[in-house]
């Protein structure tokens, strides 16, 4: 008789021990619904922060938005961690399958959004745009003045065609800056080329229109040659700057990545997403495994 008691003591606690109590499967469903309504939030937090890192114009902004979309993605991974074994425990092996599709979705806009985010906050664009409407205008404009105060030796003779050579050069110098703006905003490789040789081209003929001009300027106006010539190396290296940069072309790249293979990406992931949170909000209670 004690021997059969014993047996079925023991049969009780096995058996207690794969039976969930009400309680227990309830909160452990609640759970899974939580995390899975959470994933989502996180990860349109991330994904929007990403976009206002690719979006901003200044350096300080882009760098707090790429960490805000680090956060959130730190965030994700730790719901996606604590949901496994919630799901496995209640035995929801269509849920886990939707988890691990997320995950497997997940791990690719992470890849591509860590690039995109890598090359927003170098910003390289803005960078050579705000050297073209500050150094490069500065430079451009000391040009342009010493220029204006050359006067010819022989100014009965040689007054109209200097007037000329100075407005030659300095259109010069005007069709650079006016060819910056496209090549910072150009994404081919191809197209920026032809540009940069408009630039070098431009270049030649202010120089060689300099050259010209300090034949025909007084004495007392070499000085003032001299220092246009200055003035225009400062511009040509502020211009180098400027095209070094915006051949990185960082803003333009994160933007197209942003704009095209990220929501493709994005939209994957959302999808997984509120197909497991559907799948939950179908599920009952459950009592037992």
């Amino acid at each position: 008789m004690l021997f059969r008691c014993v047996i079925a003591a023991t049969l009780l606690a096995a058996t207690s021990a794969c039976v969930k109590s009400p309680e227990t499967a309830l909160q452990q469903l609640m759970e899974a619904r939580r995390l899975s309504a959470d994933l989502l939030v996180q990860f349109t937090k991330a994904d929007d922060a990403s976009n206002r890192a690719v979006m901003a114009d200044t350096d300080e902004s882009s760098i707090g938005f790429a960490h805000e979309a680090e956060d959130a993605t730190q965030s994700i991974q730790k719901d996606l961690d604590a949901l496994a074994p919630v799901l496995t425990d209640l035995g929801f092996s269509s849920e886990a399958h939707l988890r691990q599709e997320f995950e497997g979705r997940f791990a690719e806009y992470r890849t591509l959004d860590h690039t995109i985010l890598g090359l927003a906050v170098e910003n390289t664009n803005l960078k050579a745009q705000r050297l073209s409407f500050s150094a490069a205008v500065e430079a451009a404009e000391a040009f342009r003045r010493s220029l204006g105060a050359v006067v010819p030796a022989d100014q009965l003779k040689d007054a109209c065609t200097s007037k000329a050579l100075v407005a030659t050069a300095v259109a010069d110098v005007r069709e650079i800056q006016v060819l910056q703006a496209p090549h910072i905003a150009e994404a081919s490789a191809d197209v920026m080329t032809r540009l940069e040789q408009q630039m070098a081209d431009a270049e030649r003929d202010a120089r060689n229109t300099l050259n010209s001009l300090d034949r025909l300027a007084s004495s007392s106006s070499r000085s003032k040659v001299e220092a246009a010539a200055a003035a225009l190396d400062r511009f040509i290296a502020v211009n180098a700057q400027i095209v070094s940069l915006s051949r990185r072309n960082t803003n333009v790249r994160s933007l197209t990545l942003s704009l095209g293979q990220k929501r493709t990406f994005a939209a994957a992931c959302e999808s997984s997403l509120q197909a497991l949170q559907d799948a939950l909000a179908k599920r009952g209670f459950i009592a037992t495994r």
